[in-house]
Order: C-alpha cells, then sequence, then structure tokens
C-alpha cells in the first residue's frame, strides 16, 4: 500500500477528531451561558413578581440541551462515516497490493 492511502486515511481520523472537538467545544460553551441564563430566568420571574421554579428551568435546560446533543450525534456519526468509509478504501486497497 502506497503512502496516499496511509494518508488518506490518516487524514479522515484527523478531520473526525475535529468534527467531534468542535462539536465538544460548541456544547462547553452552551454549558458555560448555563449560569448567566438561569440568572435571567430568575430575574425576569421575579421582574413579573412569578416564582422561578426548579422544574420550569429543567425544562429549559433539557430542551436546550437536547438540541446540542442531537448537533453532537449529527457530528459523531458523520465522522464515524467518513472514518469508516477511509478504512475500508485502505482495506481494500491493501487487499489489492497483496493478492
Amino acid at each position: 500500500m502506497n503512502n496516499s492511502e496511509y494518508n488518506k486515511a490518516e487524514n479522515a481520523v484527523n478531520n473526525t477528531e475535529n468534527s467531534l472537538e468542535n462539536a465538544a467545544d460548541k456544547a462547553k460553551w452552551k454549558i458555560n451561558e448555563l449560569a448567566d441564563k438561569a440568572r435571567d430566568y430568575i430575574n425576569e420571574k421575579r421582574n413579573n413578581d412569578q416564582e422561578a421554579k426548579q422544574e420550569d428551568w429543567f425544562e429549559k435546560v433539557k430542551s436546550n440541551i437536547s438540541e446540542t446533543w442531537d448537533d453532537v450525534k449529527d457530528k459523531a456519526n458523520e465522522a464515524w462515516e467518513k472514518t469508516k468509509d477511509a478504512a475500508e478504501d485502505v482495506k481494500a486497497e491493501w487487499n489489492k497490493k497483496t493478492n
């Protein structure tokens, strides 16, 4: 097998790693924003003479996190497929060379 096939597989793995890191960074930023959003929620309720309830807050967080999870899952799936395809290409090339 030639170096270009190995390079192709290595690039696919690197792209996968970068995609997952980017998705994780986005999720981390969303988590870091939760404290500010919690303060905003509490202040909004206070300004409207309403009680801030943890259950309501959790519902808002749950909705936001499920959207983030969907983004991470999509990126992970895309990364998996790209890496799997590159690995199959390398395997096929190896089989051609050894048969």
